[in-house]
């Protein structure tokens, strides 16, 4: 089953101080989290975007900070997110920081009325992550969570392809999300447990049902999984980023050593409310690598379907006929994603248009499913998605 979505409740909040030259809306935009791996290429893409203009700055280290700030000539550089949240020129605020700090932060800028970009895992658990939606739901003010894959053009021509009733009714899906690290890289912070909501599971199997329930327009009952820690100890060089991380990979001798606390591979089975059943492999181990199958499979009672992003090609196959190879267009980058996808979806709630992009709602309906995924992991037992 598939269902078109319903037209989101926001209400536009537009003064003329916050309207660009065009009469569009003007994003001034608030950056908590800004020099990390997410968020040094979002600004990147802001300051090349028209509308938009970068205001203030968080970031815990100054060294950092102080060369993002030249960079995006923001006036505001704090460490202190609650400033950048009651900046008053601030009208957009981008929560960019590691999972468990998201909840505090969000839901100080429903309180004071800003526009909203959250990365996933929006929450540590569901009960957060339906919190901070419901506070944007209530205050009318636009939110957008980056589940990126649902712009990725192997992915939307599957879409039409399942629109179109080739496959016919879906009943089997088998997914393989690898995104393998080096296995000298040293530890972040999505290693440790107290800042990562459920590594793997939460990081990219979020992307991964989020991708399912919006080509698919359902969600899962039920999940069984298994979910480990593989990689060996590697060395813990403090709070460093990601990009820090991969950028030092075979350079840490002599540095103490130490195993992450997060699943860093999974397994995870589960049944969809219409009774289709699904097989998740996510890893960030080097063990697992991109490129050697389909990343996704759907099996329908017509035909079957497969998904390769790193080529780009689907694979259709009909019972006994040869597989047939659909091109699209590689997996190589989204471009500018805020000029692309973010600031014109944003600007069409504002307005009071439909618009499908993804936001806190869908983040609070995967969390439901990547914490009975972790739930499960633990138990050893099906769990059900509360």
């Amino acid at each position: 089953m598939i269902e078109r979505p319903l037209t989101r409740g926001y209400h536009r909040r537009v003064s003329p101080e916050n309207e660009s030259n065009s009469g569009e809306f003007q994003f001034n935009v608030g950056v908590i989290g800004a020099t990390g791996y997410i968020g040094a290429p979002y600004r990147a893409e802001i300051r090349e975007a028209t509308g938009a203009r970068i205001v203030a700055l968080c970031a815990r280290r100054r060294d950092l900070l102080d060369q993002a700030g030249e960079e995006d000539g923001a006036g505001l550089l704090t460490d202190n997110w609650r400033e950048v949240v009651s900046h008053q020129d601030v009208n957009f605020v981008i929560v960019a920081t590691p999972d468990a700090l998201h909840h505090e932060a969000v839901m100080a800028c429903a309180e004071a009325g800003k526009h909203l970009l959250c990365e996933k895992p929006v929450g540590v658990n569901a009960s957060e992550a339906y919190e901070m939606w419901s506070a944007y739901r209530d205050a009318g003010l636009a939110h957008y969570v980056p589940f990126w894959t649902r712009f990725c053009a192997p992915f939307v021509r599957a879409r039409e392809l399942l629109e179109s009733g080739l496959l016919g009714e879906i009943r089997g899906v088998v997914y393989r999300w690898h995104n393998p690290r080096p296995d000298d890289m040293p530890l972040t912070w999505r290693d440790d447990a107290g800042l990562s909501a459920a590594g793997s599971i939460a990081d990219v199997g979020s992307h991964a049902y989020d991708t399912l329930r919006w080509l698919l327009g359902c969600e899962a009952m039920r999940v069984q999984a298994h979910a480990d820690t593989i990689t060996p100890a590697r060395a813990d060089l403090g709070a460093i980023n990601l990009t820090e991380a991969l950028g030092q990979s075979g350079s840490q001798s002599g540095a103490p050593r130490s195993k992450g606390t997060t699943f860093d591979y999974a397994s995870v089975a589960w049944e969809f409310d219409d009774g289709a059943v699904a097989t998740l492999v996510l890893s960030h181990t080097p063990f697992f690598r991109k490129g050697i199958a389909p990343e996704l499979e759907l099996h329908g009672a017509k035909a079957s379907l497969g998904l390769d992003r790193v080529s780009g090609n689907l694979t259709l196959a009909k019972p006994g006929e040869p597989a047939e190879i659909i091109n699209t267009v590689p997996d190589n980058g989204f471009g500018n994603r805020f000029a692309k996808y973010v600031f014109p979806s944003l600007r069409q709630a504002l307005a009071g248009e439909e618009t499908d992009h993804p936001d806190l709602k869908d983040g609070w309906r995967v969390q439901l499913f990547t914490d009975a995924a972790a739930r499960s992991a633990r138990s050893g037992h099906w769990e059900t998605l509360e």
